[in-house]
């Protein structure tokens, strides 16, 4: 079994109103790799006490499965014989209410933009490709928010 970890931090600052709640939503996260982000929450959700410039967790878990599609479709082409050269990708996350009160990221569309040295797949081939990579991507495969690539 493999762990990882995370550390966040969050303190109230002097003239802030946690019982009310007028206090910042900024934060630390913190990597075992060293890295430390700046997170909030989103500013429409909480308006002028977010950290506008800061990461969101809806962010956060959107980059997370275009990250992992990209990882494992990367080892996926360069097994079938292909080899990439660049790979961009726009993915947008929809959160949606789905029970009264309750909202979630319920779709993330991933836009890959892939260029290729040497021969590239064709179309099918390259559906296919993105197929396996989505089926074995461990962040897709650990969440329920439904997965689209716009090839």
């Amino acid at each position: 079994m493999v762990r990882f970890s995370a550390d966040v931090s969050w303190s109230l600052r002097p003239g802030e109103d946690f019982a009310n709640g007028r206090y910042s939503r900024a934060h630390a996260i913190a990597f075992d790799g060293g890295i430390t982000l700046a997170g909030s929450a989103a500013p429409h959700v909480v308006g002028k006490w977010a950290l506008a410039e800061a990461v969101d967790p809806e962010e956060m878990l959107v980059a997370a499965l275009s990250s992992c599609h990209m990882l494992t479709f990367l080892h996926v082409a360069r097994l079938a014989g292909f080899q990439v050269a660049e790979y961009r990708d726009h993915a947008e996350g929809t959160m949606a209410e789905i029970a009264p009160g309750r909202q979630a990221v319920t779709r993330v569309v991933l836009r890959p933009q892939i260029a290729w040295s040497g021969e590239p797949p064709d179309a099918d081939r390259l559906v296919d490709l993105h197929h396996a990579a989505h089926e074995t991507c461990f962040i897709a495969n650990s969440v329920t928010t439904e997965v689209v690539v716009a090839a």
